[in-house]
């Protein structure tokens, strides 16, 4: 796979929203599209026009990373931003065998464990396709509309259900924050096909999906505040942690809470009560099924 096109409208993309004011440079003369000219960036960098030139049409093939560090500088980019870059670079310089990650389809037991042991906080184990492969009984009870869906997947929710923009009051962030994921990981697992079937579904099908990708924003999720609309319970507001899993490459673990004493805290006990009359009433139901 080439990713040379995904390199290039990168960084286009990167270099059309940096002024010449931003970067501490005069503006002169008429410009025919917004942010710094090729040559601009190159002086930035350090670089030659025509060695930047051959960068900006996608191809990083041996770049150093010295190179790539003075790149992200003169396009001021973030630490997502920057990483994402090496990533580009490390899939370009590498065989197929190397960039090609192992399909993670089993959460281990230990890991189980551990957020089945998180009582009081929705936690859930996801891959690198956003799809949820386990969760804890009140992460269950949260995210009941999207594990509907076979197999589970946050994105597919987001942009394909029409209950997904009621669910996620900030609905806008959440769909920009979960394409600027899958730009990441499409730069660290180039070959991983189900992850490209994914993309093209949704492209396929949402436009709201095709104008996002077509920004070429990334985004790391890490920690943060979630919003939601729960159908039972209401407004929440909940205190969002992503843990990597270091034995089972492009795992991770997401663990939600709240401060304790706060209308969230307080909704939470309301649906882990409310989880639990469900898990009861399911209970004699099958045993009268059985009697």
């Amino acid at each position: 796979m080439d990713n040379r096109a995904e390199v290039s409208a990168f960084l286009k993309s990167r270099r059309g929203k940096i002024t010449p004011e931003q970067a501490g440079l005069p503006a002169y003369g008429r410009r025919r599209v917004p942010g710094l000219r090729r040559a601009e960036v190159a002086m930035l960098a350090g670089v030659s026009v025509e060695y930047y030139t051959r960068l900006e049409r996608g191809n990083l093939s041996g770049v150093s990373d010295s190179v790539l560090d003075a790149l992200a500088k003169a396009l001021r980019l973030d630490d997502t931003e920057r990483d994402h870059l090496h990533a580009l670079a490390r899939a370009a310089n590498a065989r197929p065998a190397r960039v090609r990650r192992p399909k993670k389809t089993a959460v281990r037991p230990s890991v189980l464990r551990i957020i089945n042991g998180l009582h009081d906080q929705p936690a859930y184990v996801r891959n690198n396709r956003m799809d949820i492969l386990a969760a804890n009984p009140l992460s269950r009870a949260l995210y009941g509309e999207v594990l509907e869906q076979k197999p589970a997947n946050t994105c597919r929710y987001a942009f394909l259900d029409p209950r997904a923009t009621r669910f996620f009051p900030e609905w806008e962030r959440v769909a920009r924050d979960a394409v600027g994921a899958l730009r990441v990981e499409v730069a660290k697992s180039p070959y991983d096909r189900e992850l490209s079937n994914l993309i093209g579904e949704l492209s396929t099908r949402s436009d709201a999906f095709r104008t996002l990708w077509g920004a070429h924003d990334v985004h790391a999720f890490t920690d943060g505040i979630k919003r939601f609309h729960h159908p039972v319970v209401g407004e929440m507001e909940l205190v969002h942690e992503s843990l990597d899993l270091p034995g089972d490459e492009g795992l991770s673990i997401t663990i939600h809470s709240a401060d304790p004493g706060t209308p969230a805290s307080d909704a939470l006990q309301l649906l882990a009560a409310w989880a639990a009359s469900q898990d009861r009433s399911t209970a004699v139901t099958q045993d009268d099924t059985e009697n």
